[in-house]
């Protein structure tokens, strides 16, 4: 297993990292992730530990805190060996102040998961969401006292706009305050948009990328193909809408693609996908989840070996697409504003 620093902190985390969105299966969006229960996460975590992950990511929203008390006591005497991420800002209840990057929000937020995690620390703390109604100084403060405090290690946001991101660090900057040294986002064979702004954001300012949904939100998983009739199992027609679109012809051609490389390699198409991303600029970890213990072993095979220059120039010529403005217009002026992953 390869460990990388996570952005500009000192911290080293191992490029796959496991996600535990797939515990407790608390209601019928989280159930079609998965829903693994205490012992079965405890063979999971072991099956990753004897690898070399470190790196165990989940959040309070994820079944309304189901997941963090599973991979709570799943990890019970084995804290010293890893590293956990977990997040907040998300709704968890109804009232008003349920939900937010706010000062009360966050402690009572940060109390909570450290309950149901049953630890006194989290590793990696991420704003799952930018709040644009409570000032970034009073979440960035709120966050470094938390930091200050012990209970948390380093901090980390979470699907943010560049300004967003640029904006929180600015602010941490002026003041002295603990920055954001990672940033959770999706980015994957068929969601390239991480790369216009936010991967030269990374660069810049030293910001690592954690990526979630790796395989394109379960539609790079080989499963999926042109003229074959959708796999009977799938968590897409219950969750498609609420994760990234893309058409059927530009995810058949990225597939088509992913097969020829996997004919060359030997490789399955979610390990070339995986490996695909740990060759990006930015990168610290790629955060895959899995069902069962099968589905983990061979995900972890995504490393150990990396594809060619010219296997990586094949996917990236099938996976490209048409830029927005004001990207395609910078992609003229590569002299003096080159972008971090060339075009195809």
């Amino acid at each position: 297993m390869e460990y990388r620093q996570l952005g500009g902190s000192g911290l080293k985390v191992s490029v796959l990292s496991f996600g535990a969105g797939t515990f407790g299966g608390g209601n019928e969006f989280f159930r079609a992730w998965g829903d693994t229960g205490v012992e079965e996460a405890k063979r999971l975590i072991d099956v990753c530990l004897d690898a070399g992950v470190n790196l165990f990511d989940t959040a309070n929203v994820y079944s309304k805190g189901l997941s963090e008390e599973i991979l709570g006591k799943a990890v019970s005497g084995k804290r010293q060996q890893l590293l956990i991420s977990s997040k907040a800002t998300f709704p968890m209840g109804d009232g008003p102040n349920d939900l937010g990057s706010s000062r009360h929000h966050l402690i009572r937020s940060c109390e909570e998961s450290l309950r149901r995690l049953g630890t006194d620390y989290i590793d990696i703390y991420h704003m799952h969401g930018f709040d644009a109604t409570t000032p970034v100084e009073e979440t960035l403060s709120t966050l470094d006292n938390l930091v200050t405090s012990g209970k948390v290690r380093y901090i980390a946001c979470s699907n943010f706009s560049g300004w967003h991101l640029m904006k929180s660090l600015t602010a941490s900057d002026r003041y002295g305050w603990t920055r954001y040294v990672g940033h959770q986002v999706y980015y994957s064979l068929i969601g390239r948009e991480y790369e216009w702004e936010l991967m030269p954001l990374g660069l810049d300012q030293k910001v690592g990328a954690l990526i979630w949904s790796p395989l394109g939100w379960g539609r790079l998983t080989g499963k999926i193909r042109r003229g074959q009739p959708p796999p009977e199992v799938s968590r897409l027609p219950k969750t498609a809408g609420m994760g990234p679109q893309v058409s059927d012809e530009h995810l058949f051609k990225v597939v088509e693609a992913i097969d020829e490389v996997a004919k060359e390699t030997g490789k399955t198409v979610p390990q070339i996908a995986l490996n695909w991303l740990l060759q990006r600029p930015t990168v610290s970890t790629v955060i895959f989840g899995a069902r069962n213990e099968e589905q983990l072993k061979q995900n972890l095979d995504a490393v150990g070996w990396n594809l060619t220059v010219a296997q990586i120039a094949k996917l990236d010529a099938a996976s490209k697409v048409a830029r927005v403005y004001p990207y395609w217009h910078q992609a003229q002026f590569a002299q003096r504003n080159p972008l971090p992953v060339p075009e195809a």
